[in-house]
């Protein structure tokens, strides 16, 4: 059995949906697409037939990959969750203290990270230097750009 990865009730549904398009839209165009390529004669040498059907393997891969996921998939309860200290679902205001500038994340699992929304991976190196941390606290993280120093200032849910 595969790890259990867990989604907010949001990301579940958005993976559960991207399943749905792949299994009702997608699969039965892709089958239409190889019907028309068998039509127009000859196999061995129809670029078209082969070319639908990479893309019917692609895809019948994918949708394995993304019930593999749901499977595994478990909804986070946020309302259980510790607010004094940084965990996954975490909404943290943090400050560099060589700048001074402030920036707001939220923890998410890694399928959810969305930087333009301020959503990043809990399995990234800012999110694993804030894990378990409190309000306060000075956190040095090493990022690509070199070793940072970031205070806490808030965490919220």
């Amino acid at each position: 059995m595969s790890e259990t990865k867990y989604f907010t009730e949001e990301g579940l549904q958005r993976l559960k949906n991207e399943l749905e398009v792949l299994l009702n839209k997608e699969r039965p165009r892709i089958s239409q697409m190889i019907a028309e390529a068998r039509d127009k004669g000859d196999l061995s040498e129809n670029a078209e037939y082969d070319a639908a059907k990479d893309a019917q393997g692609m895809l019948e891969l994918k949708i394995v990959q993304l019930q593999d996921l749901l499977m595994s998939a478990r909804i986070l309860d946020e309302s259980k969750m510790d607010t004094s200290k940084v965990l996954l679902l975490s909404k943290v205001k943090i400050k560099n203290l060589k700048n001074g500038a402030s920036m707001n994340y939220m923890l998410v699992p890694e399928k959810e990270a969305d930087m333009k929304s301020g959503k990043i991976s809990v399995n990234s190196p800012i999110s694993k230097g804030l894990l378990g941390k409190s309000v306060g606290d000075k956190v040095e993280i090493d990022v690509p750009a070199g070793r940072m120093t970031f205070e806490i200032i808030e965490i919220s849910r």
